[in-house]
């Protein structure tokens, strides 16, 4: 019994223990990666969709074609399946083609810490308007 208990507490320990390792951040690499797999896998579900769709078109179609189909109420209106193409690499814009302002180069070094040295308000800096 007490050895039960023992062993079930350090596994707990251990689990929680592991729970919160902090894992390093992700290379930019590995985002890409994981961002390319996470929209293959997208793909994937539409295609597997659309073949769920076709299947299902002709299992219909030979039920309607049977005898027993004869008696069967009027078809519902579906959308017709939709089939998503072949597959597109997706395409990922390189950090050193990114613009200025996306980069973040506009934004100044640091936050503010005191006030502006002038007095003046910005209308009287800027002048009456023309």
């Amino acid at each position: 019994m007490r050895l039960s208990v023992v062993v079930i507490a350090a596994a707990a320990a251990f689990t929680v223990g592991a729970a919160l390792a902090k894992l390093p951040p992700q290379s930019d690499e590995a985002k890409a990666k994981a961002a390319e797999t996470a929209h293959k896998a997208a793909w994937n579900d539409k295609v597997a969709a659309y073949h769920v769709c076709r299947s299902m078109e002709r299992v219909v179609a030979t039920y309607r074609s049977s005898p027993a189909g004869k008696s069967a109420s009027a078809p519902e209106q579906t959308p017709p399946c939709a089939d998503p193409g072949p597959y597109a690499a997706m395409q990922i814009t390189p950090a050193a083609s990114k613009p200025l302002e996306a980069s973040g180069a506009h934004s100044p070094p640091g936050t503010a810490t005191s006030p502006p040295s002038n007095k003046a308000t910005s209308a009287e800096m800027t002048g009456p308007r023309k």
